[in-house]
């Protein structure tokens, strides 16, 4: 769930902040951010607030989204298979990677919890994409962001490192094998 949107809830009543959302929300399922809103604001969301989420974050992804300093340079120089594996629905991803001009890059390897209807903390999304990619998941090196998404990873047999740029809770280090906040640093560390 795109966490960096948590003021849309605001406008239902969550009295949330950055640190909460990051917290409470990241790598999430949205029917598991819906329940942990309707909590707060003690009452059920309008039966549109997904699809008025999606709009609504669509508009400012298309306004503001940036690739991940680092991250195209990183894609060139890989000579291994690699994909994307998220919790966000696919015409999501499809559209961030287009706006940040990484689309290219990752046509034919997106892979979503939606299609499986099942998501991280649950590792089938990683087994599903180390399959396609013809690999074992110890084959295979997943890149993190979310603590749910290590412990869907560490589940499936995965190594996993920490991409902690946006770690504001400091609890991706200890979780993972190796931790990074500048993706420069990744070649280095798979000892390319």
């Amino acid at each position: 769930m795109g966490i960096e949107f948590w003021w849309i809830w605001n406008s239902y009543g969550a009295n949330i902040d950055i640190e909460y959302a990051l917290k409470h929300f990241k790598g999430n399922a949205m029917d598991v951010c819906v329940e942990k809103i309707e909590t707060l604001v003690k009452e059920e969301l309008p039966s549109d607030f997904i699809k008025t989420y999606r709009i609504q974050s669509f508009e400012a992804f298309r306004k503001e989204i940036q690739p991940v300093k680092g991250v195209e340079e990183v894609l060139k120089g890989l000579t291994i298979p690699f994909c994307v594996a998220s919790s966000g629905p696919e015409n999501k991803i499809r559209l961030n990677l287009k706006l940040t001009g990484l689309l290219p890059y990752f046509e034919g390897k997106i892979f979503s919890c939606y299609r499986l209807k099942k998501w991280k903390p649950e590792p089938d999304i990683f087994l599903l994409a180390a399959k396609a990619l013809g690999v074992a998941p110890e084959e295979c090196l997943v890149i993190e962001d979310s603590v749910l998404g290590v412990q869907a990873a560490n589940r499936g047999g995965f190594d996993v490192f920490g991409y902690t740029e946006y770690d504001h809770n400091n609890e991706l280090p200890s979780l993972v094998t190796k931790s990074f906040n500048d993706m420069k640093m990744l070649p280095d560390l798979m000892n390319f």
